[in-house]
């Protein structure tokens, strides 16, 4: 059954709308909590959210739906989804349940549902929860919120996790913070100044509406201009719910993903921490990762295993292979040692861990990652029709594989949230890659009718 709720990374829409409106929202934590009773797990959930000003309410309708069937919550507040995915796995909870939609605007909102083992809902569990969520809405059960009441233990519940991590404190280190008015505005700066750390702080200061909103992961300018003016560290940049981290070196050089797997994969690799199930040292990344890594890694005699977008699909190829360390170029990284999901917080720790243990600064431990050029295209589309059969566009990605061979590649998919077809374009010269990602997002507008 293809399921017309779920997306990628659970619920997601305009807040106020359907799916996200007051009654859908309940008919999800009344599902949720028919779910876990009919599975004879325990009746407890942890819920969260991020600052979105929408969050509130929409929490309290999703446990408004689990009190229907006397299932319990405990209330975080604003955390982080990495947060509540710990909780659900380490408390005496069956499930979480994340307000949040990341690194959208404040205007989005999303229902995320978390298992008791910290991992994203099976797809077959999302189809059983759709059923009963029109099931409900057919019924007019209608909106009944429940109060929230925060408990403030969970967090720092969360926070003490965090914090043993790490192996050496950051005393004598400059950190400028950017936690995109969001998940982290409330945790991140405590837990860095609890390590030693001298911070320097922006989009810490939520108001509702400014989640993102020129700050965070997708807007490191101006993190950039801190670090090269103030002569910190490091610059750290979260996203909205914080399930992901990019970095500034001193230098003003920006680090992705890709870069952090690199100086984290190096560090595993020396400590014998790295290998999967068979003794084999991998990386899980995705298609969008750059060829660099993968020649940097090989250097290394570490095998780089390429999945689909998606960092639910680099955990699945991770518990597959066993592997302890995935990720993708946005930031999104995987240390299975330590947690179930990407975590933005936990990626910055491990980083820090890897400077302050080596005595080498970031723009050192990643000066031999040789990126190739590479370019993103986002193309508005009315219409999803399988890319395979546009032949337009088949024959222009085709004609750009010939062209570069083994120096570069074409990824074309469509977002898992939003209304996207992406281009990804990487070869040896940035011309010829901007050519060819014009030519292909150009044939894309063309055969999807793009808005």
């Amino acid at each position: 059954m293809a399921r017309t709720l779920f997306g990628t990374d659970g619920i997601r829409g305009v807040a106020g709308a359907p799916p996200l409106d007051a009654n859908t929202a309940n008919a999800v934590g009344s599902a949720l909590g028919k779910w876990i009773l009919a599975q004879g797990k325990t009746p407890r959930v942890v819920i969260g959210m991020d600052t979105r000003e929408s969050g509130g309410w929409l929490a309290a309708e999703v446990a408004g739906g689990l009190a229907r069937h006397d299932v319990q919550f405990e209330f975080a507040g604003i955390t982080t989804t990495p947060g509540i995915a710990y909780l659900a796995r380490t408390g005496d909870f069956s499930a979480g349940v994340m307000i949040s939609a990341s690194h959208n605007p404040y205007q989005d909102n999303g229902i995320k549902i978390i298992d008791h083992s910290g991992y994203k809902l099976r797809d077959e569990v999302e189809e059983q929860l759709e059923a009963d969520i029109f099931g409900a809405l057919g019924r007019s059960e209608g909106s009944s919120p429940a109060e929230l009441i925060i408990n403030e233990h969970l967090d720092q519940v969360y926070i003490d996790h965090l914090a043993s991590t790490v192996s050496k404190r950051f005393e004598g280190l400059t950190i400028a913070l950017d936690c995109a008015n969001g998940s982290a505005s409330a945790l991140a700066p405590p837990l860095f100044e609890r390590l030693g750390a001298r911070l320097l702080l922006h989009g810490c200061r939520p108001d509702g509406k400014n989640i993102n909103l020129g700050c965070g992961s997708l807007h490191l300018d101006s993190l950039r201009e801190t670090v090269l003016s103030s002569g910190a560290d490091l610059g750290i940049a979260f996203d909205g719910d914080a399930d992901r981290a990019l970095f500034v070196a001193q230098s003003g050089k920006i680090v992705d993903g890709d870069a952090v797997m690199l100086v984290c994969a190096r560090r595993l690799h020396e400590q014998g921490k790295l290998a999967d199930r068979e003794g084999r040292p991998v990386v899980i990344a995705t298609v969008m990762s750059n060829i660099g890594l993968q020649r940097a890694l090989s250097a290394q005699g570490i095998e780089m295993v390429r999945t689909p977008v998606g960092d639910k699909y680099v955990l699945e190829e991770m518990l597959r292979r066993g592997a302890m360390l995935g990720g993708e170029q946005s930031g999104h990284v995987i240390f299975r040692e330590y947690a179930t999901t990407g975590d933005g917080m936990l990626t910055a720790l491990r980083v820090l861990d890897v400077m302050t243990s080596s005595g080498k600064t970031l723009q050192e431990l990643t000066g031999d990652l040789e990126i190739y050029p590479q370019l993103l295209v986002n193309v508005r589309v009315k219409q999803r029709r399988p890319l395979g059969e546009l032949a337009a566009v088949q024959e222009e990605i085709s004609r750009a594989e010939q062209a570069f061979g083994d120096r570069g590649r074409v990824v074309v998919r469509f977002s898992g949230t939003e209304p996207l077809a992406r281009v990804m374009v990487e070869g040896p010269d940035l011309t010829s890659v901007r050519d060819y990602a014009d030519r292909i997002a150009s044939q894309i507008r063309t055969e999807l009718g793009a808005e």
